[in-house]
């Protein structure tokens, strides 16, 4: 029994020993170090830990423009979930399995299919020096110095088996298994939503835009103008905001009625009037500010192996700090 507590005490001594001349050589060592090659040491560990995080678990992003008001401000900064529908394998390339897919109301951040990038190397760089940063510094800008829309943050409105049109500006949905339209306002109160909207365009402006689109059909048409054509185009210049969609579909019912006959033109105004059909496995995206968003009324549904992230808090400025809903 001696035996074995003196291989014990000798085992353990020699243990002592290794760690205490092991920690004294790595102090040693230290205090060899130069002092600018510890300081990049230590910034680079701490850019690959911000990498990692900002890649694969929670990334920051400023907000460019108005298209979330009143949910989210111009130059707000948020927190965006990256684990909850996947995280990309790199920067551009490939993505990891997610723990869910994006809801109805979520806000969610994609890329935008709209984006045409400057090269892979390129991209990749930008997105790395973005993370690194959380999103001060963003070298993908425009010939005006603007940054440009790699990424969008909308509200996911709908997903598959769901319909949408657009009425004076106004959404109306038709869920799955559903059959009448049901204005957005109503939807809400029935799913228990809680954002708002904000509308630009009055009531009003959408007389000038009904007969701005009239008199462009005249005049695309050959038509004899009226004399209140050339007022009506004038004063829907004017206007700070415009409603495309609600202007087009006067234009083509013009264009509908004079010829009954062309297949276009019945079949633009149908899409017009009947508005999107959302696939499976795809998001439909459309801003908060409804009058003043580029969004899934212009591209289309959005694929959700596109979509990123999920919103989940404002950072700053810290007056308006708070979860994002």
């Amino acid at each position: 029994m001696s035996d074995a507590a003196d291989r014990l005490v000798q085992v353990t001594e020699r243990f002592l020993t290794w760690r205490t001349r092991r920690r004294a050589y790595k102090r040693y060592k230290q205090q060899q170090k130069n002092v600018i090659v510890d300081w990049i040491e230590a910034f680079i560990w701490a850019a690959f830990v911000v990498l990692l995080i900002n890649q694969y678990v929670l990334q920051a992003y400023q907000i460019p423009s108005g298209s979330m008001i009143r949910t989210l401000l111009i130059g707000d900064r948020i927190f965006v979930n990256k684990m909850v529908y996947g995280p990309e394998l790199i920067p551009g390339l490939g993505k990891l399995p997610g723990l869910a897919h994006p809801q109805r109301n979520e806000v969610i951040i994609f890329e935008n299919p709209s984006y045409i990038g400057k090269g892979p190397v390129f991209d990749i760089a930008q997105r790395v020096l973005y993370m690194l940063t959380l999103s001060l510094v963003d070298i993908d800008r425009d010939e005006l110095g603007r940054p440009r829309d790699h990424f969008l943050i909308k509200r996911a409105v709908g997903h598959g088996g769901d319909r949408f049109r657009i009425d004076g500006g106004n959404m109306l949905i038709l869920p799955r298994g559903e059959s009448d339209w049901i204005p957005e306002a109503d939807f809400k109160a029935l799913t228990g939503a809680v954002y708002e909207t904000s509308r630009r365009i009055s009531d009003d402006d959408y007389d000038v835009i009904r007969a701005a689109g009239t008199a462009l059909s005249r005049a695309d048409l050959g038509l004899p103008a009226e004399s209140t054509d050339d007022a009506a185009i004038a004063s829907a210049q004017a206007l700070r905001y415009m409603d495309p969609f609600e202007l087009e579909r006067f234009r083509q019912a013009a264009y509908y009625a004079v010829e009954p006959d062309s297949v276009q033109s019945r079949q633009r105004l149908q899409f017009l009037r009947n508005g999107w059909y959302i696939p499976e496995n795809r998001i439909f995206p459309m801003g908060d500010n409804r009058d003043n968003s580029r969004d899934g009324r212009y591209f289309g549904a959005v694929p959700e192996r596109r979509v990123l992230g999920r919103a989940m808090f404002v950072y700053w400025p810290l007056t308006r700090f708070g979860a994002i809903r």
